[in-house]
């Protein structure tokens, strides 16, 4: 190849709209899915401690945010319950009446266009904090497959235009994708949490769910955060099963696990940047540490440089306002 002097490479880098013209990832607020995190109760909006920007909100505040949603152009939500009452078997994640199919209803009815998934989990529900049937002390894969799918039935039911397992169930995806097809509900699609790691990010996240485990924790059944060809096997694993979307959680400290499902799979792929990168940034901004305008358009334009063409974030409503030059 030419070199230098031939070849100056800064010459598309001397003007911003030539920059722009040759700019290879593109970040909008069309990538992003934004968590909400509801609850019981009338006129709730209550900050998340460890996740500045973030509340849990009751059901009667959900119109004004999920209209700013829609303003903003995101074109998605993921819903995260936080029910009144907990027991063994996490019933509050698949009873009708359960807060999230209440939120669901809210959601369609202000917002018909708005995309609203649902979260297919029990640990928000379970009184143990895991993420399905403790037998001896252990979770029991296989008697958890039916309240998954009977989590996922009830929230399409209510009205959700799509489910994503979470658990790391085996066979969570079969289970409700034949739950789903018998129900006459086979055009809804499932958005697999396929390569879900036991990450240490997720510290903000159980207490806006309040779903730390009341003992042990979720090693055996979320990745080890050392593993990437086992993340190839969940995620083919996923889409035998019946998934149309697969995701790798978290996103920051696995790009390389992004990068290496985009390049294997043609499928949908989503990242979840989850709730400890969301905080770092925050506290490290609020320290006066780092810029979080910048590095925050930085940190998820590397994940959607990784592979990502959804990317689930809580600096989405921000990042948009940012993109669109509103902030």
């Amino acid at each position: 190849m030419p070199g230098f002097p031939d070849v100056r490479l800064r010459r598309v880098r001397e003007l911003e709209p030539v920059r722009s013209l040759v700019r290879e990832t593109r970040l909008s607020a069309a990538n992003f899915i934004y968590p909400l995190f509801v609850t019981h109760g009338k006129g709730v909006k209550l900050p998340i401690e460890p996740m500045p920007g973030c509340y849990h909100m009751s059901l009667d505040m959900l119109a004004e945010e999920v209209h700013e949603i829609v303003d903003l152009g995101i074109p998605g939500v993921l819903l995260f319950g936080l029910p009144s009452e907990k027991d063994a078997v996490g019933s509050g994640a698949y009873d009708p009446e359960g807060i999230i199919q209440k939120a669901i209803q809210v959601i369609k009815k202000e917002a018909p266009n708005l995309l609203v998934i649902g979260d297919v989990c029990l640990c928000e529900y379970t009184d143990h904090g895991h993420c399905g049937v403790i037998d001896n002390g252990h979770v029991d894969n296989d008697q958890t497959l039916e309240l998954l799918a009977r989590t996922a039935l009830a929230q399409v039911q209510a009205g959700a235009d799509m489910v994503a397992p979470s658990s790391m169930m085996d066979g969570q995806v079969k289970a409700i994708r034949e739950t789903l097809d018998a129900t006459g509900e086979q055009n809804v699609p499932i958005m697999g949490y396929a390569a879900k790691y036991a990450s240490s990010f997720y510290g903000p996240f159980r207490v806006a769910a309040d779903s730390t485990p009341q003992f042990g924790d979720r090693r055996s059944y979320q990745m080890d955060p050392a593993n990437s060809r086992m993340a190839m096997r969940e995620i083919e694993t996923d889409i035998a099963e019946g998934a149309d979307i697969v995701m790798v959680k978290p996103a920051l400290a696995y790009l390389d696990v992004i990068r290496q499902a985009r390049d294997k799979f043609d499928y949908p792929l989503a990242a979840y940047n989850v709730s400890g990168e969301y905080s770092m940034v925050k506290a490290a901004s609020q320290m006066g540490w780092v810029d979080e305008k910048p590095i925050t358009l930085e940190l998820l334009t590397a994940i959607r440089r990784a592979g990502a063409d959804i990317i689930i974030s809580y600096h989405a409503k921000e990042a948009a306002r940012w993109l669109q030059g509103l902030e």
